[in-house]
């Protein structure tokens, strides 16, 4: 069966946004308890760490539109893929917190290299009425990457933690050689100059932008802490890398976000999701000793975690189609900067709060940011309407 440029599109981005998205940026997380237990770090040096990846993710978002104007948008799709195999092999053979450091921010800056230059591919090859779809199918590609990393989690335990890290390595490498085969290679689009467009692309990107400040900092909470609170409730083995392998199942409904988001509109959606994750966070919090509420709490948070990620790409794409690889970016910056910050000021505040705390904490701020992201949309009308900038 021959696929159309736009199935080889969805095709090689959903492969290379799970594994450098699904597997890559979120493998700290996972391998957290082992790594602490094997190299003695403190809760601060580990939520340090953990903001450092989300550092990395930040710079490749940022360099990635650069690229993408001199190379064409394959370009950083490429590069992501080469700091990801060497990030992930560095971590593996990492014998220090330095060395640990400096390979989990290469690999986390692998996302923020390849997701957003995808806006830019779709709207370019992928014709339009189809274009929601392809974008939800390439988002939802981290499912497929949170199943494997499950996978190897469970792999892990017959041997080391470092077995995942392995792992990611030979993914990635996989991943880069489908981008390369699949994706055509595209000219070079300038980026627009002067304030204004940057003024303008603000002023259409407020709400999605605020929505990704709250979404990206309690996501990244549920998963830089899932694994730890899980061990700390006397869980079997098993149930850590079942989690994440839940996750990546249930979010598979992700991709209906386009459809669902052309029904309903992208903010109710962006904001059901948030109260979605809200109540995963409370579950996780409050009753991580029982198996069922876990695995409840990892169901519930893989449909809010998936439809929550697509809705942003969805939505930005609708506001500013012109400038959808532009507009997608802005909103995972703001976002990055939230994903740096939250692990750091978590790991400063678990030592007295708790873990179950701060996760029933962090689903008060999800709750509240999605109550008020509906009131929001109900005092202005629908935000789905597209916008030039």
């Amino acid at each position: 069966m021959t696929l159309s440029a736009g199935g080889r599109v969805g095709l090689a981005g959903a492969v290379v946004v799970g594994v450098a998205f699904g597997m890559a940026r979120y493998a700290y997380g996972l391998t957290l308890p082992s790594i602490r237990q094997e190299l003695g770090l403190s809760e601060l040096v580990l939520g340090l760490v953990a903001s450092a990846t989300f550092a990395g993710y930040l710079a490749g978002l940022l360099l990635a539109g650069p690229l993408a104007a001199r190379r064409g948008s394959r370009a950083p799709t490429t590069t992501g893929g080469a700091c990801g195999a060497l990030g992930a092999v560095t971590v593996t053979v990492a014998q220090s917190p330095w060395l640990l450091a400096g390979g989990a921010v290469l690999a986390g800056s692998a996302g923020g290299w390849v997701w957003a230059p995808y806006s830019d591919i779709v709207t370019r090859s992928v014709a339009q009425r189809q274009q929601p779809r392809a974008l939800a199918i390439i988002t939802t590609g981290t499912s497929g990457g949170l199943v494997a990393l499950g996978g190897l989690a469970a792999l892990s335990a017959l041997g080391s933690w470092r077995l995942v890290w392995g792992g990611i390595a030979l993914a990635t490498v996989a991943a880069a050689v489908v981008n390369l085969r699949l994706v055509p290679r595209t000219t070079p689009v300038p980026r627009p100059d002067g304030r204004r467009g940057a003024s303008s692309l603000a002023r259409a990107l407020r709400v999605p932008g605020a929505y990704s400040v709250a979404y990206f900092a309690v996501v990244v909470i549920y998963f830089t802490y899932a694994a730890d609170v899980l061990q700390q409730g006397d869980l079997p083995a098993a149930a850590v890398p079942a989690l994440y392998a839940a996750i990546g199942l249930t979010g598979v409904v992700g991709v209906a976000t386009g459809a669902v988001a052309q029904r309903l509109g992208s903010a109710r959606v962006a904001a059901l999701c948030l109260v979605t994750v809200a109540a995963a966070l409370v579950l996780l919090g409050l009753a991580s000793d029982s198996l069922l509420a876990t695995a409840a709490s990892a169901c519930i948070f893989g449909v809010g975690y998936m439809t929550g990620s697509a809705v942003l790409a969805v939505w930005t794409a609708e506001l500013v189609p012109d400038r959808a690889g532009a507009a997608f970016t802005g909103c995972l910056v703001v976002g990055a900067v939230s994903s740096v910050a939250a692990p750091a000021l978590a790991g400063a505040v678990v030592p007295g709060l708790g873990l179950g705390t701060l996760l029933v904490v962090t689903a008060a701020v999800s709750l509240l940011s999605g109550v008020a992201l509906l009131l929001h949309r109900s005092a202005t009308g629908s935000t789905a309407a597209p916008t030039a900038v």
